[in-house]
């Protein structure tokens, strides 16, 4: 049954949960605006510690600029209003995510060949499910991991003392039904002796869409190795987007540049 609300610009949104491998997955599917001409439903996919709404109005933006397609925003089992995932996750968390998970959540809202736009965790989501074969338009990854690095590494780890030395748990408790598991969840299973060897690039030959690549140059997280290893190792074409003094969330911190460097590839690719 929908559940159709008008936010505050006037967009028909159907929000609810999707009972989707054991959880309820907090979502948002925006209807395409009546005269958009065809184009792939857009699917946003957060990072290791975000949610449907840390995207904050990212997603509304670029639907804007393409014209307003449709569009879906979810949080993952663990993450905003989603189920809360009390146990340790497994190094293939992410893996689930983009093979098992995903494939349901698109065949439930039934769209098909979709834009997936992916931050960080997101983006590696992405790449596995469009790896594995899964139809997919174009991917926009922002920040995406192909492998642990120890840049990697030690910017988790200073994200613990940061979470046990500050009051980042209250502020993610604004975000998150569980704020502690969600953070644990994601922290432990990076900093596990068995993740140093997490490396997904047996998925990236066989993907030949269109892909954008997005990285700050301060990223705490990861370098531009990543990015080449993409570059490298899909078959399609691969556009780059370096967003100067950003750090691991250049949507946030550059959100003009960025917006306009996804609209800008998604608009092209559309109208070629």
């Amino acid at each position: 049954m929908l559940n159709v609300i008008i936010d505050e610009i006037g967009v028909s949104v159907d929000a609810g949960f999707l009972s989707v491998a054991g959880a309820e997955l907090e979502y948002y599917f925006y209807f395409a605006d009546p005269d958009r001409k065809e184009f792939p439903t857009l699917v946003f996919l957060h990072e290791g510690l975000g949610s449907s709404a840390l995207w904050r109005d990212i997603p509304q933006r670029i639907r804007a600029e393409l014209g307003g397609p449709a569009m879906l925003v979810y949080s993952r089992a663990g993450y905003g209003k989603s189920t809360p995932v009390k146990d340790d996750r497994p190094v293939t968390y992410m893996h689930s995510e983009g093979l098992d998970v995903l494939p349901l959540v698109l065949d439930a809202l039934k769209i098909e060949r979709p834009i997936l736009v992916g931050h960080s965790d997101g983006g590696s989501i992405a790449l596995i499910h469009a790896g594995a074969g899964h139809p997919v338009s174009a991917l926009v990854l922002i920040a995406p991991h192909v492998i642990v690095e120890d840049q990697s590494i030690a910017g988790i780890a200073a994200a613990r003392e940061t979470f046990l030395a500050t009051d980042l748990s209250e502020k993610m408790e604004k975000y998150h039904a569980d704020a502690e598991s969600t953070f644990w969840g994601w922290n432990r299973v990076w900093l596990s002796p068995e993740f140093r060897d997490w490396n997904i690039e047996e998925y990236l030959p066989t993907i030949d869409a269109p892909i954008l690549v997005i990285q700050g140059d301060m990223d705490e997280y990861g370098t531009l190795a990543q990015l080449d290893l993409i570059e490298r190792g899909v078959a399609g074409e691969v556009t780059r987007q370096i967003v100067e003094g950003a750090k691991h969330s250049p949507h946030l911190q550059s959100t003009a540049e960025v917006v306009e460097a996804v609209s800008k590839f998604l608009s092209q690719f559309i109208e070629a």
